[in-house]
């Protein structure tokens, strides 16, 4: 299955999920990878059955405009209700300035997380991108999400515990009481599928057995309607 990844960005550099999604070669996948959103254009989306997006609203790690224009964003959508798959992992939940109709597609976006920490994930209902999934924790950004779509599916959920005397004297989330949240959730619009995973920060998440299954799913599942 050919997939088009886009990453890099100032926070979040493309080498990490590129290093992330090498096993899966061995599993079928070829990954055609764009770190800099200059040598994205928008026609190249009906060449792929999924797109994978781990990419904020900068066009690279050294440039921080925004390259997630109106037409971009409408290329997506398009893209998605004639039958694509999004994959939307980490950072490409990270809004842009004027990003909304994406936004709405995605289904949700960042709103904040603590310093890294201890994240469990856990499956929460059977799916086809939950099969043979088991719980796993890896240090990780724990991300919050504002969710802006009311048709979400929540499979995965992450929780992470207060750090208590530990924390950041900076970082008041830690002094607080566990926190769960959203890890993977599901949507569809128009004749396409979007999936959506917030780990994978650092790299041992991505490489953890565990959700290198999800990886795998996700992708299978994102594919299975084009």
């Amino acid at each position: 299955m050919r997939v088009l990844m886009l990453c890099d960005d100032y926070w979040h550099p493309g080498q990490i999920p590129i290093e992330g999604v090498a096993p899966l070669k061995e599993r079928g996948f070829q990954f055609d990878i764009i770190t800099d959103a200059n040598d994205f254009k928008s026609d190249m989306l009906a060449k792929y059955p999924v797109v994978l997006l781990s990419k904020c609203d900068e066009t690279s790690g050294e440039n921080k405009t925004s390259w997630k224009t109106p037409d971009v964003q409408h290329a997506f959508i398009k893209y998605v209700e004639k039958g694509g798959g999004l994959l939307v992992i980490h950072t490409g939940l990270v809004a842009g300035e004027h990003t909304e109709p994406l936004d709405r597609l995605i289904g949700s976006r960042f709103s904040f997380h603590p310093q890294s920490c201890p994240v469990t994930v856990q499956p929460i209902k059977p799916h086809p991108i939950t099969t043979g999934v088991e719980l796993f924790c890896e240090d990780d950004e724990h991300y919050r999400l504002d969710i802006i779509a009311d048709d979400i599916d929540i499979i995965m959920a992450s929780y992470s515990p207060p750090q208590g005397d530990e924390s950041n004297t900076e970082d008041s989330y830690h002094n607080t009481q566990a926190w769960i949240g959203a890890a993977g959730y599901v949507r569809t619009q128009g004749k396409g599928r979007v999936c959506v995973l917030t780990p994978g920060h650092h790299l041992p998440v991505w490489h953890n057995p565990q959700y290198q299954k999800v990886l795998e799913n996700s992708l299978r599942w994102c594919f299975e309607n084009f």
